[in-house]
């Protein structure tokens, strides 16, 4: 098994192009199945979760195209509606093409999605959009048939405002007969980002960013082409690192706005931040700031960066305590950097963390993609020498993050 291989206590210094985004880029290939003709995907990452969404569709009858960062699919020819199991069970996020598939094909087969272990991530908010859709839904031996004879609009209230639920019932009710109204909808920028490439091939759906989506059925779709937002995730992440090794980097291919909340944390821990256009550039403080931080749904603090300020306020001049209000069991990662010499202590949802002047390296393992970012900063500013095993988690959701890295002058290996 391969591994990251990482000499600590070097200053991250330079440039770091971010990437399209995964969370915007999986859906956004999901709802090509709605289209008969030809889409176009500009700004796709180059990571093992796009190239899993792929290989699915092409098991469907898809053509799927793809060069650097932009992929072509052309669903013509989809003659399938079974969602291969050991590909949904690998990665969580192919639940999305349940609705893009009843939208097409108004059947879907598929199992229940695995994925990162990090908590209770049940679908049944996607399932209950579904019936109110029409959908007939049996469950059997492990295996979930979706179906109906048509979609009919509806008006869906989600019991929470989860990401996947939303987008799932975009898609299905993108092509129901009426009008259906989506309320406590979570309201990401990956929702608007989904929205947009929905729209631009024909469908009509407002309300993205809002509490409710409308979105009215249409009965055609035609060619489009889009690009997708960057990565606020990997954004955030790269700026994590820059603090932990008192570093100064730029940002280049970033909405400022998607990550307000990472910059407003990051500012309380004393870094100076300058905002452009498109890019952003940070200043590590000398000493850390210890800050407090509750996860909340979008425009809250994001879940996905819970695991990376953890690791950084390890170091911090105080203690700081982290809330997770989002998934029960994100905190695996912290016996990792325990070994590494962290002073943190769990309790239930909360982490109380004791800064420590430094992190010694050592030999840890990945055991979900943003709990893996997490070692791989704790690596980057422990003194010694660390082996991060598990890496193929963290390669779910980061495009060259080695490359990167090593152009921001980190000494890191990957064998």
């Amino acid at each position: 098994m391969e591994s990251y291989i990482i000499e600590g206590g070097r200053k991250l210094d330079g440039e770091v192009n971010i990437s399209g985004s995964k969370n915007a880029a999986l859906p956004i290939i999901a709802a090509t199945l709605l289209n008969p003709e030809k889409s176009e995907i500009e700004n796709c990452p180059n990571i093992h979760d796009v190239f899993i969404m792929l290989n699915i569709l092409e098991i469907l009858g898809c053509k799927v195209h793809k060069e650097n960062s932009k992929i072509t699919i052309d669903t013509s020819q989809i003659n399938d509606y079974e969602i291969p199991e050991n590909l949904m069970r690998e990665m969580r996020s192919s639940v999305i093409l349940v609705g893009a598939l009843l939208g097409r094909k108004h059947k879907c087969i598929f199992t229940y999605p695995g994925g990162c272990e990090i908590g209770a991530r049940p679908i049944n908010m996607h399932l209950e959009g579904f019936k109110q859709l029409g959908v007939e839904i049996v469950e059997e031996y492990g295996r979930i048939t979706c179906s109906c004879e048509k979609l009919k609009g509806a008006d869906i209230t989600l019991d929470f405002p989860s990401v996947g639920a939303t987008e799932n019932i975009m898609l299905a009710s993108s092509v129901a007969e009426g009008t259906t109204y989506i309320r406590n909808v979570a309201r990401e920028p990956e929702i608007k980002d989904l929205q947009d490439f929905l729209n631009g091939m024909g469908a009509n759906i407002i309300g993205a960013g809002s509490n409710t989506i409308i979105v009215k059925g249409v009965s055609q779709f035609h060619e489009t082409s889009h690009k997708v937002i960057p990565d606020r995730i990997e954004a955030g992440t790269y700026l994590c690192m820059a603090v932990a090794t008192h570093g100064n980097i730029v940002l280049k291919n970033i909405n400022s706005e998607h990550i307000s909340t990472t910059i407003h944390k990051l500012r309380q821990t004393g870094a100076k931040i300058e905002v452009h256009k498109n890019e952003l550039s940070i200043c590590a403080p000398k000493l850390i700031s210890p800050i407090n931080i509750k996860t909340l749904p979008y425009p809250g603090f994001p879940t996905d960066m819970q695991s990376q300020f953890t690791a950084l306020l390890s170091i911090a001049n105080g203690t700081s305590i982290v809330v997770e209000n989002i998934f029960e069991n994100r905190f695996k990662y912290v016996n990792e950097l325990i070994r590494m010499g962290a002073n943190i202590v769990v309790e239930g949802r909360t982490a109380i963390i004791q800064g420590v002047d430094t992190l010694k390296g050592a030999m840890v393992e990945i055991k979900d993609l943003r709990g893996g970012a997490a070692l791989v900063l704790a690596g980057l500013m422990a003194d010694g020498e660390s082996k991060i095993s598990g890496i193929h988690y963290l390669e779910r959701g980061y495009e060259n993050i080695v490359e990167k890295l090593q152009l921001l002058g980190a000494k890191i290996e990957k064998k």
